[in-house]
């Protein structure tokens, strides 16, 4: 028998190519079943790909989850993109990515008509006991997560503080402030540790579409956070559709309507 850090590393992640059928239909059980929001579908993610399929290691999988966490919108749709991909590529991140979010859209679409037509007939005890639930289900998903994630003293100190700050002053820039002194005291205190083995995660890409790509990811970040500030300030355009382009821009401009108004 392996040592369990070792079989961990012995998990591959690049077994076997996945059917996109059976993408789709992984993804769209888990986009019927995963309640509680990003954190709590990242929980939901490690349960299925982690433990129960083996697409990923544990290792590779908390690599994906920190990549997604740092970029613009929610990392759990992101996650489940990466991980199509990895199962099979383009049209299996599409496929993920579909699967994963057309539950959640047509619910949300069928639930607001719902809401405007039958404003009376919703209790007001019905949305915060989902709340409650959601709550219950997120700490489940964060404290599966910590024992892999924040496995010794240091860890969990990090964790602890960083919990802290961004509920003492939950503005965008404090928690994009908080990733970044995170990632330093990482390399600082944390150095002895890194891992220097390259894990796959079973996504190949040619280089000329992996450049394309990353300099289309900074030309719409840029771009779009330049478009947003111009029409709200400016051109004075509606808040929906700054939001709109906010989710797609970047960070820190969720802070506008707060600043500007």
């Amino acid at each position: 028998m392996l040592p369990e850090a070792e079989q961990e590393d012995a998990n591959p992640t690049t077994d076997r190519r996945s059917s996109l059928a059976e993408i789709f239909l992984t993804f769209l059980r888990l986009g019927c079943t995963s309640f509680g929001g990003p954190v709590a579908h990242l929980g939901y993610f490690r349960d299925e790909f982690v433990g129960r399929r083996k697409w990923l290691n544990e290792r590779a999988y908390a690599d994906l989850v920190a990549l997604c966490q740092f970029l613009p919108g929610p990392a759990s749709s992101q996650v489940g993109i990466g991980v199509g991909l990895s199962r099979g590529g383009l049209s299996g991140a599409l496929v993920a990515w579909c699967g994963f979010t057309m539950p959640s859209a047509l619910a949300l679409i069928a639930f607001g008509y719902g809401v405007i037509n039958y404003q009376d007939a919703v209790n007001s005890g019905v949305l915060h006991g989902l709340k409650v639930v959601a709550v219950a289900v997120v700490s489940q998903a964060v404290w599966g997560m910590a024992r892999t994630l924040c496995p010794d003293p240091q860890r969990v100190t990090m964790a602890v503080l960083a919990a802290c700050v961004v509920l003492a002053a939950p503005a965008p820039v404090i928690q994009l402030g908080v990733i970044v002194f995170g990632g330093l005291a990482g390399l600082i205190f944390l150095h002895a540790e890194t891992v220097t083995e390259h894990v796959s995660l079973g996504i190949n890409v040619g280089r000329k579409l992996a450049i394309a790509s990353l300099l289309l990811f900074f030309a719409g970040l840029i771009g779009l956070t330049i478009l947003a500030f111009t029409l709200l300030v400016f051109w004075k355009f509606p808040p929906w559709l700054v939001v709109i382009l906010t989710a797609l821009g970047g960070w820190f401009l969720t802070a506008l309507p707060t600043v500007v108004g």
